[in-house]
Formats: C-alpha cells, structure tokens, sequence
C-alpha cells in the first residue's frame, strides 16, 4: 500500500463526492460513529476498506453480494438486503441469479469505487457468493465455520482447527484458514468447479460428521441448537448449502472490538493465536508486512477436485449368504 497511490477520505466533512479512477463516489454522514465506545466513525471504516482493498478485492471480484446494511453502526440493528439498491450508478455491475420468486439483481464489488459505494450504504462485514456469477450454482469453495457453542472458548477453536486440519490434509486438500473477527475460525478449501452447490454441502457434512466421530468430546456436528452437547465447537457445514454466505476475508464485524476477520497460518493456530489479535486498527499493518496469505486462494492455485471423490469406487459389500 505505497503511500502516493493511497486514496485519503476527508476528515472534515460529513460528505464528499471523492473522483476514484474516472468513477465519481459519493460518501455521505462521514462523522457518524460506528463503533461509539471506540470512536471509530463511518469514516474510518471507510478508510480501512480503501486501504485493504488491494488485498481484498481480488476475492470478491466476479461474486454477488449480499448486504448486510448497519445504518446505525455496529450496535445498532441491521438488515439483509439482496437486490441492489436503485437508483445507483451505472457502473454498479450486476449479477442476476433465481432466489425465491424471481431473478435478484444482486450487485459485485468489482473495484474500489463499488467496494466504497457499498461500504457508504452501511454495510460493515461483506457476504459473497461461493460461484462466481458465471456459474452461480457451481462454488469454487468449500468450507467449515468452527463454531464455539456455550461452554466452549476460543482454545477450543484452534484444537478443532488443527483436527479440521489434519483430516483435510489426509485427503490432499488444500486449506486455508482465517478468524471469523468474532468467536470462530473458518477454513476453506480451493475447489475445481464442477460440482454442484448441494454436492459440495453432502460432501462438507460427511466430513463433519466424521470428525464428531473422531473427536466427540469436543466436536459437534449437530446443526439444531437444542440438540448441540454442551461444550462443543459447532463444524458448520451447512453454510455451504444454497444461498447462504459467511463474513469475507479481511471483513471487519460489528463485534465490540471491531474484529477482522483475517488470514492466519495453521503455525499461528498452533502456538496460541486470540479472536482479539486481529482487528481493524492493526491488520493493514500485518497485511503490509505478511502480504495476502490467501492469495493461493484467490488466483486459482492449488485447487482440489471434489470430482476424484465423487468418482471413487466404492468398497465391495460381501454377498448374504
């Protein structure tokens, strides 16, 4: 993030008009506190989003998004919005996908200006897609959201991490792994695309349910809350299922700690890492000096093919006699 080429947003106005590249930006209510016990305002987190954004944007390129609007910042109530608002600017790219009763306009953060625009409606964490709009039904992704549920802590997370961890690199498959900026940990695995969304679901819940039976003193793969044993870190697959999103990758949250969620190494998760490491007024700077630690992820490297899983024989059963 060289300092020439970083986009400053005034810190004495309540609105600007900013000239991003050859678009116009409209910021609006800049002073309004989002985080008020830590007097981080709209501003600031429209700042952080422009800072990041080198780092950021190539993970959301190409994906629609569902928006997640806090009008009256973090502690305030929020709503999901899937259709893109109009009016809005005619550089807004959108993404048509059947949701319901009918084809949604949902919009893409294509760029700085649309990441901004976004940003300006309130939102504070982004919830994309798993496909890309070419292909919205078939994800490039497949992942676990480590939930802790009552009982559990955050030491909890990272030893089902490393379990999520070694059963994935037992199959061959790539993982990465971030803090979710509020209680978890979310581990995604690069995928071919092929396989449909609901395929990539039956797939992560066989894998959770395995590791419920490999570890069931600390490993729950039950979904419905009242049925859930106490003290036991949730592996949610079911966020892979039709329609549903998690917080992106370098996502602040409206935690009270102004969470990010942001990439880590399974080296940090072994020696002790903490959810409150990572927040927005530290991770540019970790960024800066690490890089993105999932770039792998966002340039297609290092893919797996759930195909090779799908097409494997399986085992003979013996013949009743």
């Amino acid at each position: 993030m060289a300092a020439s080429k970083r986009l400053l947003i005034p810190t004495d106005v309540t609105d600007v008009v900013l000239n991003v590249g050859t678009r116009e930006v409209r910021l609006t209510n800049l002073p309004k506190l989002f985080w008020k016990n830590l007097k981080i305002t709209k501003r600031d987190l429209l700042q952080y989003y422009a800072d990041i954004s080198p780092y950021l944007l190539p993970h959301l390129a190409g994906r629609a998004m569902v928006m997640k609007r806090y009008p009256n910042g973090a502690e305030g109530d929020f709503f999901y919005m899937k259709r893109a608002p109009e009016p809005r600017p005619d550089w807004i790219d959108i993404c048509q996908i059947p949701h319901g009763a009918g084809m949604v306009n949902f919009p893409i953060v294509q760029d700085l200006p649309s990441l901004l625009w976004l940003i300006n409606l309130g939102c504070i964490d982004l919830n994309q897609w798993y496909a890309r709009c070419d292909d919205y039904n078939r994800p490039d992704v497949l992942h676990f959201d480590l939930d802790p549920g009552p009982g559990a802590d955050f030491k909890m997370i990272r030893e089902v991490a490393l379990r999520v961890h070694e059963i994935l690199d037992h199959l061959g498959m790539p993982t990465f792994a971030k803090t979710t900026g509020s209680k978890g940990i979310h581990v995604y695995i690069p995928i071919v695309r092929g396989p449909l969304q609901k395929e990539v679901w039956t797939f992560a819940k066989a894998i959770a349910i395995e590791l419920e039976s490999r570890h069931p003193n600390i490993i729950t793969a039950e979904y419905r809350k009242v049925k859930r044993p106490y003290a036991r870190v949730l592996v949610d697959y079911n966020q892979n299922a039709w329609g549903r999103t998690l917080a992106s990758i370098y996502s602040v949250r409206p935690t009270p700690f102004a969470g990010v969620s942001t990439p880590v190494t399974w080296e940090e998760i072994a020696e002790g890492i903490d959810i409150q490491d990572f927040r927005i007024d530290n991770v540019r700077e970790r960024v800066a000096e690490l890089g993105d630690l999932w770039k792998p992820v966002a340039v297609g490297k290092k893919r797996f093919d759930l195909t090779t899983v799908f097409s494997a024989p399986k085992p003979k059963t013996a013949k009743k006699r």
